[in-house]
């Protein structure tokens, strides 16, 4: 199985039921082999069910889920974590994430930390991490458990939300950046900056965005229901940028942030 994170993944986030089966399943027959998952997506089953189903061996893969805000609690996320486990038909995952900071919710930040610590020193995930944290909370997390050991911090991150001061504070401190909702739902698809840069290359907008995000070092991890998109997705990991082809895209920041759920965010930096 990969020793680091992936640079390109699918995430499964809002599909559901046999959508989300037939969704992995296409993906792994494609080549993926990366898949994001999470307990509030209520879908780890069916991921699972979807990995068993495609002959692919389990060490070929990387699975990513995310801890719920209501198993935050010591004694609440090791046994969510094998309930997760059991649902996914595997013995370990190899990358478990805090899912939200969840400044409101009673369980100390410090306290959830360790229970993943334990949890990785109990095998049952390889790695740990974290997701939409700011740098106050990474600056707490990583006087915790220290920054070798957060993996990753997963982040809406999109040519219209660039997210530097945390990408920049979490490379200094040397923690990969995994990008969500890179294409910001669909948003970025008809931007003239991006679609002028797609021509140029014969790609699509969406092949752009994503290797943009890969090519400042970024993993990213983009959904599809449809087998042609799955596939061209795939395809943004060999295409190059150029340097001015980077710096438009740059300037493409707006602050368009797309998912800020008021109990569970952090105050954005």
């Amino acid at each position: 199985m990969p020793s680091t994170i992936p640079a390109f993944g699918l995430g499964t986030f809002r599909l559901k039921d046999q959508v989300v089966i037939d969704s992995v399943s296409t993906a792994l027959e494609l080549g993926y082999r990366a898949i994001d998952t999470a307990q509030i997506y209520r879908n780890e089953a069916e991921v699972g069910q979807a990995i068993a189903d495609s002959g692919v061996p389990r060490s070929d893969l990387f699975i990513t889920t995310k801890v719920w805000t209501d198993n935050f609690a010591q004694k609440l996320l090791i046994p969510s974590l094998k309930e997760s486990l059991a649902k996914l038909r595997m013995a370990q995952v190899d990358l478990t994430l805090m899912h939200w900071p969840a400044p409101a919710q009673p369980v100390p930040l410090e306290e959830t930390l360790d229970a993943l610590m334990a949890a990785k020193a109990a095998g049952l995930t390889r790695l740990i991490g974290v997701s939409n944290f700011n740098i106050d909370y990474l600056q707490r997390a990583i006087k915790q458990v220290g920054a070798d050991h957060i993996a990753t911090n997963q982040i809406e991150l999109s040519p219209y939300l660039q997210n530097r001061k945390v990408v920049d504070f979490a490379r200094s401190q040397g923690i990969h950046i995994t990008s969500y909702m890179t294409l910001a739902y669909g948003k970025v698809l008809e931007d003239p900056v991006l679609a002028k840069i797609a021509k140029q290359h014969g790609a699509t907008t969406a092949q752009v965005a994503l290797a943009w995000a890969m090519q400042l070092g970024f993993s990213v991890i983009p959904s599809s229901t449809k087998r042609a998109n799955l596939e061209s997705n795939l395809q943004a990991q060999q295409l190059q940028l150029t340097e001015d082809d980077m710096a438009q895209i740059a300037a493409l920041e707006r602050g368009g942030r797309e998912v800020d759920p008021k109990a569970l965010a952090p105050s954005w930096d």
